[in-house]
């Protein structure tokens, strides 16, 4: 793994042993051990200073797992002798002048074992806990104490340690999963291997194995990496500190550390889920011994999915995928005898796949989310790259971006899983699983996603064993995943132009309701940010307007106005409404509208995560949807009196927008450039400009502001921020209403809207 051939596992521990020496001399000073003539002390001597007093090493000190910005854990145990708060002094004081954190505590063995009872990060250190100086007989009657008595409570004090770990979770995430992830806390973390090491401690599990061991030295490697490149006791592993660390173990860079460190964290959160697993059987008592038939060779037992008796699985190459469906239809686990049986002995699958391993795949990912953790299952044993040799280009593939909760492998069996809730919507299930399933598979490879995807995609099925049209269709909907999306929230879905181009790619009503099903399921496993109620409510009307193109009739056209906005329009010169994160402008159409009314709302501290503006007559309507930075929305009554005042010039929101510029901090991190394409043939009757640009308050009134002084008209806007990047597209007009033509006039808007943005 590392370029550098020095192990960090070895510095840790001599580090420790160096602490070790330290605090042995510390605790002789202290306890005032006598020095013979020679300069040295006799046994008996030493033996009789030190007794009754020890000093014990908990946390990372006592794992001699200590990083280099590690604080010391430590206990000083004694018998009750007078003089235990003199020795302390003589010891921590030490500590403290030489800058090392230090936790502390002083107890006899008695007052150890009541703290444990009721502390559960003390009883975790106690059982874990190591010698390091003084009375050995202490330290060990100690350890006895506290592992005896956590072992006897054990029913109840795993069920504490489980809510901890849960509690961990729910605070820090999934480690696998996370742009910046906190090491230790997060879910598939340190503290989770540490957790079931007390657990294995209470003989109720098995220790981890060692490909969890090897996941665990890799993750104290990175957090020992982290501090030698922040100079201090960091946990955190924050993306400008990503590239340094991978440098450090000797990785390419942030993308295969973060990689690497999924694997790791997936690894421990299997193992995590299946120590629970056999807690939870080991504590509720025997579970009934009959086996009841789920498929062909499969059966479930003692509430884990096992194969038959007699069952050959060397013999039967789709045996793994149905024990897999029948797994997760069902809705247990795969028991991990019958994982590891599968995973040796089963032959690989004929070339194209047989029907009946196809229907077994169909069945599990039919499943929804109860096929995830038997997916998972199949991922941690080693088959589904055997199954899928493509899926090794995708397996723990980080996505830096903050849109995006999971790595790619997992995105995809998230995205199969919600489209199993679509099948009774598409006249084709089976290929709305599969190219779920395979949207994203292009991302292992270079070049655009969805054009390198379709070729895989259509490997695949044919290897998969699907008909030549079904491969087609797979190909297109694998091509064009992101077509629906991307057309509702960055196009005018009122010019022909755009209908018409969705049409002709989509080319049938089947692959449009796959890609309508797929958009949703594909929005939903990236993330909160990525789909919402106002993209579904766009790409619903979308799928509407295509599906009419597609059969030939006529679209009955929508009301210019909403009764609503009707309402508002009577209010004259400007009127706003607030419902939650919806805000309605509705004012008499001019030029420069969208952007003062973006200008007001940012002036007010609130974020816009989407926009839309369209005229209709002369009344121009624009929807927003915004959150307030902070606290909650100003009151519309408010808004809507600075709007009018903006709209009557007597405003000056540029003022109150540059105040707001200064007191921003910089971005952390290092953000691309923005920029500035203006799209042709996408309308024929205006010119489509697209903006890309780090978010900031106030970027939308910028570029519209540019486009005033360019003197342009926005006709209509689409309006996106995903995380922390805004894509904001414009269909503009000059003065005299036409679109763009010269050259000239084209590069200096391009040139004038790129100074806005710096």
């Amino acid at each position: 793994m590392r370029g550098d051939t020095r192990s960090y596992a070895a510095a840790r521990k001599e580090r420790a042993a160096d602490i070790d020496r330290w605090l042995t001399d510390l605790v002789r000073t202290a306890c005032g051990t006598p020095y013979g003539h020679n300069g040295g002390t006799t046994r008996n001597d030493e033996r009789g200073a030190l007794s009754g007093v020890a000093l014990v090493a908990v946390g990372s000190l006592g794992r001699s797992e200590l990083a280099p910005g590690s604080d010391l854990d430590l206990v000083l145990l004694h018998d009750g002798r007078d003089d235990v708060a003199r020795i302390a002094d003589r010891i921590w004081y030490p500590i403290w002048d030489s800058g090392i954190g230090l936790d502390h505590s002083v107890r006899t063995v008695d007052e150890a074992a009541r703290v444990a009872r009721e502390d559960l990060k003390a009883v975790l250190g106690l059982i874990q806990a190591r010698h390091v100086a003084g009375d050995q007989e202490l330290t060990r009657s100690a350890r006895e104490v506290v592992l005896a008595e956590w072992r006897a409570d054990s029913r109840r004090r795993l069920g504490e340690l489980r809510d901890a770990a849960d509690k961990r979770a729910e605070a820090s995430g999934e480690l696998a999963f996370l742009l910046e992830p906190d090491l230790k806390d997060s879910r598939g973390g340190i503290r989770d291997v540490q957790a079931m090491q007390a657990v294995a401690a209470a003989w109720v599990a098995s220790a981890p194995g060692p490909r969890v061991r090897e996941a665990y030295e890799l993750l104290l490697d990175i957090r020992h990496g982290l501090h030698l490149v922040t100079a201090r006791g960091a946990d955190r592993l924050v993306l400008q500190e990503q590239d340094a660390v991978a440098g450090i173990l000797g990785l390419l860079d942030a993308e295969a550390l973060m990689r690497r460190l999924a694997e790791a964290a997936r690894t421990i959160g299997h193992a995590f889920d299946a120590t629970w697993r056999t807690v939870d059987r080991l504590l509720t008592g025997p579970t009934p011994r009959g086996r009841r038939p789920l498929a062909d060779g499969v059966v479930e037992h003692g509430g884990e999915v096992v194969l038959a008796r007699g069952v050959n699985p060397r013999k039967d190459p789709i045996l793994v995928l149905r024990a897999a469906a029948a797994a997760a239809e069902a809705g247990l686990p795969l028991a991990p005898a019958t994982v590891s049986t599968l995973a040796a002995q089963s032959p690989p699958l004929p070339v194209p796949w047989p029907d009946e391993a196809r229907d077994a795949l169909v069945a599990l990912l039919g499943a929804g989310r109860a096929a995830v953790p038997v997916w998972e299952e199949l991922d941690q044993a080693g088959m589904l790259v055997r199954l899928l040799p493509d899926w090794e280009r995708v397996r723990h593939r980080p996505q830096r971006n903050p849109v995006h909760r999971y790595t790619v492998d997992r995105h995809l069996i998230e995205a199969a899983a919600g489209a199993a809730s679509f099948t009774r919507e598409v006249s084709r299930p089976d290929l709305l699983l599969i190219s779920a399933l395979l949207h994203d598979i292009g991302k292992g490879y270079p070049g655009d996603h969805s054009t390198t995807g379709a070729v895989v995609a259509r490997d695949i099925g044919a290897r998969m064993g699907l008909p030549p049209a079904d491969v087609d269709t797979l190909e297109t909907v694998v091509r064009h995943h992101l077509l629906l999306p991307e057309t509702a929230t960055r196009r005018d879905l009122d010019d022909p132009v755009t209908i018409s181009r969705v049409a002709e790619a989509v080319g049938t009503r089947e692959v449009l309701e796959l890609l309508a099903a797929l958009a949703v399921a594909d929005g939903h496993a990236t993330g909160p940010a990525a789909w919402n109620s106002w993209k579904a409510s766009l790409v619903t009307d979308l799928v509407r307007r295509v599906r009419s193109a597609l059969s030939g009739t006529p679209l009955r056209p929508a009301p210019s106005l909403s009764v609503e906005q009707a309402s508002l329009a009577r209010h004259g010169g400007g009127a706003v409404r607030i419902n939650g994160g919806a805000v309605t402008v509705v004012a008499p159409d001019r030029a420069g509208l969208l952007w003062r009314a973006a200008g007001v709302l940012a002036a007010h501290r609130m974020v816009v995560r989407a926009a839309s503006a369209a005229s209709a007559g002369t009344t121009a309507v624009i929807e927003f949807s915004v959150v307030p930075e902070y606290g909650s929305p100003p009151d519309p009554a408010t808004l809507e009196a600075d709007l009018r005042l903006v709209l009557a010039g007597r405003l000056d929101i540029e003022q109150r927008l540059a105040r707001r510029s200064r007191s921003m901090r910089p971005a952390r991190v290092p953000v691309a450039p923005p920029r500035v394409n203006l799209v042709d043939d996408a309308s024929n009757t205006a010119t489509v400009i697209e903006v890309r640009a780090h978010d900031r308050p106030g970027l939308l009134w910028r570029i519209g502001r540019a486009f005033g002084e360019c003197g342009l008209d926005v006709r209509a806007a689409r309006v996106e921020t995903l995380g922390a990047e805004a894509v904001d597209v414009f269909y503009v007009v000059d003065r005299a209403g036409r679109p763009l033509t010269d050259e000239v006039q084209r590069a200096q808007i391009r040139d004038q809207v790129l100074a806005a943005l710096r």
